[in-house]
C-alpha cells in the first residue's frame, strides 16, 4: 500500500548536503588560491557542482509528479536529493560525470522512475519532464548572470575559470536534454501529444537515445554547430571563451598545470 509523502521523505540527505559543502569548500580554495596549482580544486568544484546540478535536476522531475499525482516519489527516496536513491544511481550520476571528463560535455544521464499512471493530463505529463532541464537553465543562468552583471570582474581567474565551465556543463546538458530523442526529457515532452501507435513504434528505440546523442557529437559537422551554438549563448552572457576553455584545462589536472590565459 502507497502512502502519502512524510516528513522524513522530504528532509534533505547528507550526502547532498556533503556534496555542497565541498563545492563550496573547494570553491573557496580556488579563490584564495591555496595551492600552486589549482586544478585539482578546480576539479572538486566542478564535479560537486555538476553533481549537485543532477540532483536538483532529479528532484525536480519528482516534485513535478508529487505535485501531478505521483505519491510514491516521496517514499522511493527522490525527495530527499540523495543520489544514491535514484533508479539507476550509476547512469545517474557516474556516468555523467565520465562524460565531463573524457568531453567536457554535460550529457544528461538516467532518471528517476516515474509512475505516469497516476498522473492525469498531458500537460502534467510534459512539465515533469521538462522540470528536470529548467533546473539546468536556471543552475546556468545563476552562473552567467554575475558575469554579465559585472560582479565578477576582480574574482580571480581561476575561480572565473571554474564558474564559466561549470555553466557550460549546465548549458550543454540543458539544450542536449531537450532534444526530441527517445531516452531524454525532450522527447518526453511531447510524447503525451503523439498518438498511442507512435508512441508504441518509437517505445523500443528509447534505450539507445543517450548513446545516440553522444555518437552524433562526433560527428565533426554536428559538434561543430553544437559548439557554436553554446560559444554564443556564452558571449551573450559576456563570458569570453577563453574562460570556459581555461576551466577545462584546470579541471584536467592531471594533464599538468596550464599557463593562465
Amino acid at each position: 500500500m502507497v502512502t502519502a509523502t512524510t516528513r522524513h521523505d522530504r528532509q534533505v540527505s547528507p550526502v547532498f548536503l556533503g556534496l555542497v559543502a565541498i563545492m563550496l569548500v573547494a570553491g573557496w580554495a580556488v579563490w584564495h588560491g591555496f595551492a600552486a596549482n589549482p586544478g585539482f580544486a578546480v576539479f572538486l568544484f566542478v564535479v560537486c557542482g555538476w553533481i549537485v546540478s543532477l540532483c536538483l535536476h532529479e528532484y525536480a522531475h519528482a516534485r513535478t509528479a508529487l505535485h501531478g499525482g505521483d505519491i510514491t516519489v516521496g517514499a522511493k527516496g527522490y525527495l530527499t536529493l540523495n543520489p544514491l536513491r535514484y533508479t539507476h544511481a550509476a547512469l545517474s550520476i557516474v556516468l555523467p560525470v565520465i562524460f565531463v571528463i573524457l568531453g567536457g560535455i554535460g550529457l544528461p544521464g538516467g532518471a528517476v522512475f516515474i509512475e505516469r499512471g497516476r498522473i492525469r493530463g498531458r500537460w502534467r505529463h510534459s512539465l515533469i519532464s521538462a522540470a528536470g532541464p529548467l533546473t539546468n537553465v536556471a543552475f546556468a543562468l545563476a552562473l552567467m548572470l554575475p558575469f554579465t552583471l559585472g560582479g565578477l570582474n576582480w574574482a580571480p581567474t581561476p575561480f572565473l575559470a571554474a564558474l564559466a565551465f561549470l555553466a557550460m556543463l549546465q548549458l550543454t546538458a540543458a539544450i542536449l536534454n531537450f532534444l526530441p530523442v527517445p531516452g531524454l526529457d525532450g522527447y518526453g515532452v511531447i510524447e503525451p501529444w503523439l498518438s498511442y501507435r507512435v508512441r508504441r513504434q518509437i517505445e523500443p528505440y528509447a534505450p539507445f537515445g543517450l548513446i545516440a546523442v553522444f555518437g552524433c557529437l562526433w560527428i565533426p559537422e554536428i559538434n561543430t554547430v553544437f559548439w557554436t551554438v553554446i560559444d554564443a549563448i556564452m558571449r551573450a552572457f559576456h563570458i569570453p571563451d577563453v574562460y570556459s576553455a581555461y576551466g577545462y584545462r584546470l579541471f584536467q589536472f592531471w594533464k599538468g598545470s596550464p599557463a593562465t590565459g
